[in-house]
């Protein structure tokens, strides 16, 4: 192993603020800076799609929200795993998951989308936050700590 601090870049999730990379990778561990469900590409939140065609916060507003917050809990999961992919890494190599959400309501919402993509046992160690707020304005934010695999096969 080295001791050289390598950054990781992919255009498949979105491109980071030049203050920090998408992810570091160090003596065979990668270190993935928080995501959120931003589009690759475009970096706009797909909950900013769904308020832009509601005026107001009907019924029908408030379900696609509920649904919403599931899509971008996904797209923020999504986001984590193609920077995971390009350092050379997977969700099942994950070690240490942090989440961060601003309205813990959300909480079992987040648990069913989290359910879905890490599905090794053992799971990763996790932690929960409450937080005020979040950039961008999101609900939610992920980063985690994996290992680099050597093995391509357990990788697949």
């Amino acid at each position: 192993m080295t001791s050289k601090i390598e950054g990781v870049y992919t255009k498949s999730a979105p491109a980071p603020l030049p203050q920090f990379s998408q992810a570091v990778k160090h003596n065979g561990m990668v270190y993935c800076s928080g995501n959120i469900g931003a589009i690759p590409g475009t970096n706009f939140e797909l909950r900013e799609t769904v308020k832009q065609r509601a005026a107001s916060q009907t019924k029908e507003y408030q379900l696609d929200c509920h649904k919403l917050t599931r899509a971008t809990q996904h797209q923020a999961i999504k986001n984590l795993e193609a920077i995971l992919i390009a350092s050379g890494s997977s969700l099942r190599n994950a070690v240490k998951v942090n989440i961060y959400l601003t309205d813990m309501s959300k909480f079992a919402l987040v648990n069913e989308a989290y359910d879905e993509f890490f599905t090794c046992e053992p799971k990763p160690a996790r932690t929960c936050v409450a937080v005020y707020e979040l950039p961008l304005k999101t609900d939610v934010e992920i980063e985690c700590t994996a290992f680099i695999d050597t093995d391509k096969e357990y990788m697949a």
